[in-house]
């Protein structure tokens, strides 16, 4: 679990306790809410892939948009909608090195809009290693209101890594190269850490790489 989760829901259990030394009823909404945090901020163990140029999400989600990136048409985007549901950990979609983390303010708006993307509060970390580089987006929505990414430029990062989270509902993009061959469709449900998004095609480790 993660660590906030503990934090929430002590202090649901908290409020539930004084509560209900005034009127036992009262102590029943904070204990709901108190098990919700304590569910919501699960994290699970999840089974990371292996092989060359495997890209993995980095969360939890429904794929609801696969398209051309607006800012440079020849690479990829693969938008990955979470919900209040949805384990909201996030992780590297490679392995490699933390080239650009950029945190930029914004609205609060629908993460299922296409216009989120760009208007939306997010954080966008850019990581370059087995031969590529992959951008990915935390986009905040209608309920997240705060986004956490813990590594900072320079760490290196496993594939799978626990990197942060996007609390309560949200958003995250993942821009590939168009050397990466899409291994989801619109509709699918991925997990984090565990999903196989793509796969850089084999002999395009150079030509997959940004600079």
């Amino acid at each position: 679990m993660v660590r906030d989760g503990f934090y929430y829901g002590l202090g649901a259990v908290a409020a539930a306790v004084l509560l209900g030394l005034v009127n036992p009823w009262l102590a029943v909404l904070p204990l709901l809410l108190g098990a919700f945090f304590l569910w919501f901020f699960r994290d699970p163990e999840r089974a990371i892939p292996d092989g060359p140029g495997v890209i993995v999400s980095p969360a939890d989600g429904k794929v609801t948009s696969i398209s051309r990136a607006e800012e440079d048409g020849r690479k990829q985007r693969i938008s990955i909608f979470l919900n209040v549901f949805d384990v909201h950990v996030n992780r590297s979609p490679i392995s490699g090195t933390v080239t650009g983390v950029s945190y930029q303010k914004g609205k609060f708006g629908n993460a299922m809009s296409a216009g989120s993307s760009d208007a939306n509060e997010q954080n966008v970390v850019t990581v370059r290693g087995d031969g590529q580089t992959v951008v990915f987006k935390q986009i905040a929505g209608l309920l997240a209101r705060r986004i956490v990414f813990n590594p900072r430029t320079g760490d290196k990062l496993e594939r799978g890594q626990r990197v942060g989270l996007i609390k309560f509902g949200s958003r995250v993009d993942v821009v590939l190269n168009e050397t990466v061959d899409i291994q989801v469709k619109v509709g699918d449900h991925v997990a984090g850490g565990s999903s196989i998004l793509g796969v850089l095609r084999a002999g395009q480790s150079r030509a997959g790489a940004v600079r």
